[in-house]
């Protein structure tokens, strides 16, 4: 992308964020309210478990659209302590409108569970690809970290932090194109700093570990340490021992395999940078001397955000509700109660 393009391209994608904004925000004050219920959807399967509960494979009525169906019993959240986590994904899933980032179309609740409704993206983790692939060739690395790049400005202009950037939380949909999913750890902070110890070890920044108060840059390390992890097959610092994991880290030395490019190479020095005064992503001219770097040049940025650029790699399926890229779990009957369960706790859904 030349200087011209690229210069057009941020002018023309900070009017694009600054509508956004506002649409975000009118979004954020509604009252969300229950659009269905959970006997309007057929479930056929499940795609995945966790500590919340449970995906489902999904259609709604008698529909032909696909939906992944995200399952979270209450008592599991009040368990956990996730409530605030699970009130704010629950938010931002609603009022977040991104190419790039997921969209809850269905949200309803019954005595037992809390439903998020959302597409099902076929071609599944970039995770589960990254580990049949042993790593991407550096033009997929590009495509792919253009479109978090593109990701991470929209969502740091609605003043939320990610916080949660890795290969498991990257769906592949089935023209080739990225989905950030996983908003449970987003917060909205605005020009605010935070503190709270969230996120995946190998991604974790410098800053949250030794708790210096962080905001927006813990994303562009996080960036730094995926376009390393798909381009290596590994990510740049490891250890199984979480201390020595956090020690390496905050040193901030690690090294580069020798197939990446000279550009690559000089990309991560600047973005996997402990010096925030240095990190590229948070300086003065902030994302752009990330999207203006040399290894991101031939990128248009334009072209991949309206997604007309054809992707070298694109997930293969036999048919639409293929579930070859997800793994197999054993099937359960959801629990019933006839008594409401924490109601107080779950009657307002606005952030806290």
């Amino acid at each position: 992308m030349g200087d011209d393009k690229l210069q057009k391209h941020y002018l023309s994608f900070e009017s694009y964020l600054r509508k956004s904004r506002k649409e975000f925000e009118a979004r954020l004050k509604d009252e969300l309210k229950p659009n269905a219920n959970y006997e309007d959807f057929n479930v056929t399967k499940t795609l995945g478990t966790g500590s919340f509960g449970r995906v489902v494979m999904c259609k709604y009525k008698d529909g032909d659209k696909l939906y992944a169906m995200k399952v979270m019993e209450k008592v599991n959240i009040m368990r956990t302590k996730q409530l605030a986590h699970t009130i704010s994904e629950i938010r931002f899933l609603d009022a977040i409108r991104f190419p790039f980032i997921v969209h809850m179309e269905y949200f309803f609740k019954n005595n037992v569970y809390v439903f998020m409704v959302m597409a099902f993206i076929g071609g599944g983790e970039m995770f589960y690809h990254l580990r049949n692939n042993k790593k991407f060739d550096e033009n997929l690395c590009k495509f792919y970290a253009a479109q978090v790049i593109l990701a991470f400005e929209f969502i740091h202009f609605m003043g939320i932090v990610y916080r949660d950037l890795k290969p498991e939380n990257i769906m592949i949909d089935l023209e080739g194109y990225l989905k950030v999913t996983d908003l449970g750890f987003c917060k909205k902070i605005d020009s605010q700093r935070t503190y709270t110890l969230c996120g995946t070890p190998e991604y974790l920044a410098p800053e949250i570990i030794l708790s210096q108060g962080y905001n927006f840059s813990v994303d562009w390390w996080s960036l730094g340490i995926l376009i390393y992890e798909m381009a290596a097959g590994f990510p740049p610092f490891f250890a199984k021992d979480h201390m020595k994991l956090y020690e390496k880290i905050v040193s901030g030395k690690f090294a580069c395999p020798p197939h990446f490019s000279k550009s690559l190479k000089d990309l991560m020095s600047n973005i996997l940078q402990i010096d925030r005064t240095k990190r590229f992503g948070v300086l003065k001219a902030g994302s752009k001397d990330v999207k203006g770097h040399e290894w991101f040049k031939g990128t248009d940025f334009d072209q991949i955000l309206n997604r007309k650029v054809k992707p070298t790699y694109i997930p293969a399926v036999d048919n639409q509700g293929d579930t070859k890229f997800f793994e197999q779990y054993g099937e359960t009957f959801l629990r019933q109660s006839s008594l409401n369960e924490y109601e107080e706790e779950f009657r307002d859904m606005t952030l806290r």
